[in-house]
């Protein structure tokens, strides 16, 4: 087991280091910034939604490691899937790191199945969580949003 969350370790660390899908995305036609004062994390999710499908997705900002690596996968992730299946994987990506009784099925989750040992630290859910809450507003919206953890 120590070797598994070694991995998912370095694994946050390298999305942390080498973000993926980090600056503003050109063309895009939703955004939503969210904050988490606690932390001082600081992003903005920009996506490009054609019907209901989200073609692409970007983010910009700072904060901690867990914070920055749940924005670059959660890009990675929703990339090309409807609104309804990203409403869908924010709640299995929720459940995973705040319900205990939540398990880690990869094959729904894929890589973002590294988050679950973040519910060891409750504090820290509200980090994995942000970009979530920040994308969730802007697909719910056309216009510019804002969503804090406070």
């Amino acid at each position: 087991m120590s070797e598994m969350r070694e991995l998912y370790q370095e694994m946050i660390l390298d999305h942390h280091r080498h973000p993926r899908n980090f600056g503003k995305l050109a063309g895009a036609n939703r955004h939503a910034e969210g904050y988490n004062p606690l932390c001082g994390d600081h992003v903005t999710v920009y996506a490009l939604v054609e019907g209901d499908v989200i073609r692409d997705l970007s983010f910009e900002g700072t904060g901690c490691a867990i914070c920055m690596a749940s924005c670059s996968l959660m890009t990675d992730a929703l990339k090309g899937r409807t609104i309804a299946e990203a409403e869908a994987l924010f709640g299995r990506f929720h459940d995973l790191v705040t319900d205990d009784n939540a398990t880690a099925d990869e094959e729904v989750l894929g890589k973002l199945a590294v988050f679950e040992g973040v519910r060891e630290f409750p504090v820290r859910v509200k980090c994995a969580t942000l970009p979530w809450h920040a994308l969730r507003a802007a697909l719910q919206r056309t216009v510019d949003q804002s969503v804090s953890t406070e």
